[in-house]
C-alpha cells in the first residue's frame, strides 16, 4: 500500500513542481517522498519509478494525440526511427522514470542511514 501512495505522492508533487520549476524539479519530488515515506530500496526505486513513467509516458501521449503526432512523428525521423513515434513516447517514460527512480532510492538510502 506504501508504494502506491508514493508512487501517486511523487507524481503529484512533481506535476505540481514541473508547473513552476525545471523538468529536474521531478528528482526533487521523487527524493522527498522517498525521505518521508518509509521504504526498502528497491520499493522506493519502483514507486519513484512508476510514478514518472506513468506522469511524464501519459503527458507525452496525452500531447501526441492532441496534435495527431505530427511533432513526433518529426522528431522520430530526425532520429532516424520513422514510422515509429510511440518510441519517443516510451523514451519519455523512461527518462523520467530512471530519473525519479534513482532520486528516490538516493532518498530512501539518506532514510536508511538516519
Amino acid at each position: 500500500m506504501k508504494i502506491i501512495i508514493a508512487c501517486v505522492l511523487t507524481a503529484l508533487l512533481a506535476f505540481v513542481l514541473g508547473l513552476f520549476l525545471p523538468w529536474w524539479s521531478i528528482a526533487i519530488a521523487a527524493f522527498g517522498v522517498a525521505a518521508l515515506i518509509p521504504q526498502k530500496a528497491l520499493k522506493a526505486f519502483l514507486s519513484g519509478f512508476l510514478g514518472l513513467f506513468i506522469l511524464w509516458g501519459g503527458l507525452a501521449w496525452w500531447i501526441d494525440m492532441n496534435n495527431q503526432g505530427i511533432l513526433s512523428k518529426r522528431i522520430a525521423e530526425l532520429m532516424q526511427i520513422p514510422g515509429k513515434p510511440f518510441v519517443l513516447v516510451l523514451a519519455t517514460g523512461l527518462i523520467g522514470g530512471l530519473v525519479a527512480g534513482v532520486a528516490a532510492l538516493s532518498g530512501s538510502f539518506l532514510r536508511q542511514t538516519k
